[in-house]
């Protein structure tokens, strides 16, 4: 894969930075607690070093020159000062480990946050492109990664960085020698960094792309399991999640097998590294040019600045799998806003629901059907009708009046204002849609009515039931508008979900209901219900019908029919009947009629 693919971690850790800008102040905070304790905790060394030097030479030792003159006053002396070293670094690494883990609670729900408002901006183009199981990988299990690195792979990372400095200032401080070999693994232990970061980097992104495959599998069959059972699928759907399993597990065994390589080279480093100063300093100790305390301290230093090492490739193993998951979250929250929602010109109130389609082309990318050249006015309070075959373009229209796309060509127009110069808010405000594919959220029948409108009453509520035909079957429930109704309705059956999905529309009282299809998966009596409560609710209000079943649509005021994304006629019911063309021959077909198909 090449670099464009797939940016350095350096220019993930910049953008990562830039990112958290806001949180500047703490980031510094916890990086200061991070050195100081890391100066602690290397301090006890230099005092073990120190210790050695007063009980061999006592009266000339390096304490006694700062007027402590017997052995015993340098050891009270070197304890008094072990405690508060000991404290200081119990104090400082409290504080590191609440600075960077809140840091990183904070991060990790702002980068939740803003991902998640991000893909609501998205048109629905975004979400036909993409499997909700990837986004859904993106939003919990990569931000999930990027907390586990700031919980404590970024507080490693400074202190590893803070040892060297340190440890090598004091080798250089006590011997300069012994400090240039104890140093040599060093630039072979940064190489080794470098080159495994290099190798892991497009793997992990591997590992990020096979678990929001991964999850994907999962969600569609969790959601599907009906479906899977009617079909007795389950062997071959656990032989699919399997196949995915292992694929995630492949990718991330490549991923080990890089990073776990840098341990052993890490450790034939470090053993160098220990070697030269047990050996040379050994030497110059026997021959008088090292003090036997300096020589403690550089053996003890040298373990203190090479094994915490060892722990590196660990730490850059988080840090890979931090900076894949960072990428895919920053690229996430930076994908363009094909529909931005950049109008701000108020509708004037009230709004009439006058609506106009005046030259409107939109093609799909991946399929190219869609709608061209569709001009249809329709007067406020006037009842619309668009039938025609599947792909003719009825939904369409309707996806671009609410701007979930936006137009090749052409415009729409709201009560003689342009959508577009409308913000989405206003536009969708005014419009109230009840699809054939009806969504229920998680909770209550009364919050799922009262979604567009919270702080409406109970008796808002169960007028707007009554209207929808729905308050009969509630009544009847056990809790009535407490009734849970389960993930996605499934609880109820779909004429319940259907009634429920108008009694919402209603309730946000729409200057506009947009009927997609609503009738088409219904029973007649269901059917029968919704077309009572229409005859109720279509009175000044401008309603847009898509329906395949005819007999629905008889009173609109005018019926549109298409055909390939043009419209092919257009009149009442009786008109377009006495024409005998494309809609006489589907209501033909529907009431049973014989059509001449010479």
């Amino acid at each position: 894969m090449s670099d464009t693919a797939h940016p350095s971690s350096f220019q993930s850790l910049v953008r990562l930075l830039r990112y958290a800008k806001g949180y500047r102040r703490r980031i510094i905070a916890a990086t200061v607690c991070s050195i100081i304790n890391k100066l602690f905790d290397i301090a006890p060394e230099i005092l073990i070093g120190i210790a050695i030097d007063v009980v061999v030479n006592q009266e000339q030792s390096f304490v006694a020159r700062l007027g402590l003159e017997t052995a015993e006053s340098q050891i009270g002396a070197l304890a008094v000062l072990t405690f508060f070293i000991w404290a200081g670094e119990s104090l400082f690494e409290y504080l590191y480990m609440i600075l960077w883990r809140n840091l990183a609670q904070r991060l990790q729900s702002d980068f939740r946050q803003d991902a998640y408002e991000h893909i609501q901006r998205q048109d629905m183009g975004f979400f036909e492109a993409r499997s909700s199981g990837q986004l859904i990988a993106v939003l919990n299990d990569d931000v999930n990664q990027l907390e586990r690195f700031l919980d404590g792979g970024a507080n490693d990372l400074i202190q590893v960085f803070v040892t060297v400095i340190a440890v090598g200032a004091v080798f250089f401080v006590l011997s300069p020698l012994i400090a240039l070999l104890a140093f040599t693994p060093i630039p072979i232990i940064i190489w080794g960094a470098f080159f495994f970061q290099k190798r892991a980097t497009p793997l992990y992104a591997d590992v990020r792309d096979k678990v929001g495959v991964l999850a994907t599998r999962l969600s569609n069959n969790i959601g599907g399991m009906a479906t899977i059972k009617s079909f007795t699928a389950e062997e071959k759907e656990a032989a699919r999640v399997r196949a995915d399993s292992d694929a995630y597990a492949d990718a991330n065994r490549r991923a080990i097998r890089v990073s776990s390589a840098f341990i052993p080279v890490i450790r034939m480093a470090i053993l160098t590294g220990f070697l030269f100063t047990f050996v040379v300093g050994g030497l110059q100790t026997l021959n008088g040019t090292l003090n036997v305390g300096a020589y403690g301290v550089l053996v003890f230093l040298t373990q203190r600045l090479l094994w915490p090492l060892t722990g590196l490739a660990q730490t850059i193993d988080l840090y890979e799998r931090a900076m894949a998951s960072t990428r895919r979250i920053l690229a996430l929250i930076h994908t363009p806003v094909d529909v931005p929602d950049s109008g701000d010109e108020p509708l004037p109130q009230p709004v009439r629901g006058e609506v106009r389609f005046d030259r409107v082309s939109f093609e799909y990318g991946s399929s190219g059907a869609g709608v061209h050249d569709v001009s249809i006015d329709v007067p406020a309070g006037a009842t619309l009708a668009l039938v025609g075959a599947t792909g003719s373009g009825k939904s369409t229209l309707m996806k671009l009046l609410l701007r979930f796309y936006q137009p090749g060509q052409g415009r729409i127009l709201l009560d003689g204002i342009p959508i577009e110069q409308l913000s989405l808010k206003s536009l969708r405000s005014t419009i109230g849609l009840v699809s054939q594919d009806v969504f229920l959220f998680e909770g209550s029948i009364r919050d799922n009515i009262a979604y567009g409108r919270p702080d409406a009453s109970d008796d808002e509520v169960i007028e707007a039931a009554r209207t929808a035909e729905a308050w009969e079957f509630i009544q009847r429930l056990p809790q009535g508008l407490d009734t849970a109704v389960g993930e996605r309705g499934v609880r109820l059956s779909g004429g319940q979900r259907q009634r429920l999905s108008l009694a919402r529309a209603l309730l946000k009282d729409p200057a506009i209901l947009v009927l997609d299809e609503a009738t088409s998966a219904v029973d007649n009596e269901t059917e029968a219900a919704i077309q009572r409560s229409l005859a109720h609710i279509s009175h000044e209000r401008t309603v847009i019908m898509i329906a395949h079943r005819l007999s629905t649509i008889v009173h609109a005021d005018r019926i549109v029919v298409l055909e390939h994304g043009r419209i092919v006629e257009s009149g009442t019911h009786d008109e377009l009947l006495d024409r005998q063309t494309a809609y006489w021959s589907q209501w033909q077909v529907q009431t049973g009629g014989v059509v001449d198909t010479r």
